[in-house]
């Protein structure tokens, strides 16, 4: 499969769908929890099965015209508005009698607007302290090229993510970051298993002489691809149970990782190892080896010299047929018989 020689379409495919989640997430916007944006959640049960139009008129006559109300499908009332402070006590009457119930059983979970800017100032410094550090990693522990294709690659992630959350209009709660900071983890994973497949086969100079940089890497992403997609399937069924299976909450964690897990087995495939191979490929010495492959190929007679082992240099091409007519191979010469002088012919 020719992965890296098909690049373009793969990065096509990302820019389309990067720049349709960069739409979504500035003109749709995300839908964020009270934990990000403040205002309070009321939750009871609606025991007198009033309509949502009823609960809003209730609302808009105690000072929350704008209150949004969802009914559950447990016939449970969800009501998100503004913080309500201390004044709380006529507007937990009203709805209680409405809904025919004790004030005491309404669930109030309320969230200042200071309190919601500092919990998205600390997931924003978290996301940007993880890729930090995963650059300083990959730098070491590969090079930096290949901490660019990561970082690419996991960019690319928390867009796509973040843009079928405000495509689809969840509500984006602190579960939802940590599953974002979950799948991250997830992909660099697969990321870094690539990238030391990669590694381990470019030592071998003999072997990027023969298929050049960029077809090294694709022999490496050929070699870990069925790893990849089986580790992403076997993952995902249970984050698809508990999508479908499991509660409200659950359902909204679960459908992040199985985005983000999706996502992720993408772009280290599709994005990270070929964005490598083009960077890789700019440097004058991995030019120059293309540049002997592409004259090789154009005279089928040039090949390769094997290497005599690890540490030498980068092989000489030669020829791998005959040599020029008139002149003979060291094999033909050695089968060549001597002649023999003839005073030792007559001493026999």
């Amino acid at each position: 499969m020719d992965i890296v020689g098909r690049r373009r379409i793969w990065f096509a495919i990302s820019g389309v769908v990067i720049l349709i989640s960069l739409s979504a997430l500035v003109f749709g916007r995300l839908n964020l929890g009270i934990d990000f944006q403040g205002g309070a959640l009321l939750a009871y049960a609606n025991d007198s099965g009033s309509s949502v139009e009823e609960i809003r008129t209730v609302l808009a006559e105690e000072g929350h015209p704008e209150a949004i109300v969802q009914l559950t499908g447990e016939g449970d009332v969800r009501v998100r508005t503004e913080s309500l402070g201390s004044d709380r006590t006529e507007l937990l009457e009203a709805l209680a009698d409405q809904a025919a119930i004790a004030p005491s059983d309404i669930s109030i979970q309320d969230v200042g607007p200071k309190w919601g800017e500092q919990i998205s100032a600390k997931a924003i410094q978290g996301l940007v302290i993880f890729l930090v550090a995963v650059s300083i990693y990959i730098s070491f522990r590969f090079e930096w090229k290949m901490a660019v294709g990561a970082l690419v690659a996991l960019l690319h992630d928390v867009i796509v993510t973040a843009g079928v959350y405000a495509l689809v209009g969840l509500e984006v709660t602190p579960e939802t970051v940590i599953a974002i900071l979950t799948i991250l983890g997830y992909s660099l994973y697969d990321t870094v298993v690539i990238f030391d497949k990669i590694r381990e086969n470019t030592e071998s100079l003999s072997l990027v002489a023969r298929e050049t940089y960029a077809g090294t890497v694709n022999l490496s992403l050929n070699q870990v691809f069925m790893r990849s997609i089986n580790t992403t399937l076997v993952a995902l069924l249970p984050v698809g149970s508990l999508m479908i299976f499991g509660g409200e909450t659950l359902q909204s964690f679960a459908f992040a990782l199985f985005i983000g897990m999706l996502t992720g087995a993408y772009s280290s495939i599709f994005v990270a190892a070929p964005l490598v191979a083009v960077l890789r490929e700019r440097e004058p010495k991995m030019t120059e080896i293309r540049e002997r492959a592409l004259r090789r190929e154009a005279r089928p007679g040039l090949a390769a010299v094997p290497a005599a082992g690890e540490g030498d240099q980068e092989r000489e091409l030669v020829r791998a047929t005959a040599s020029r007519p008139g002149t003979r191979s060291r094999p033909a010469q050695a089968r060549r018989k001597k002649k023999v002088p003839r005073s030792k012919r007559r001493r026999k």
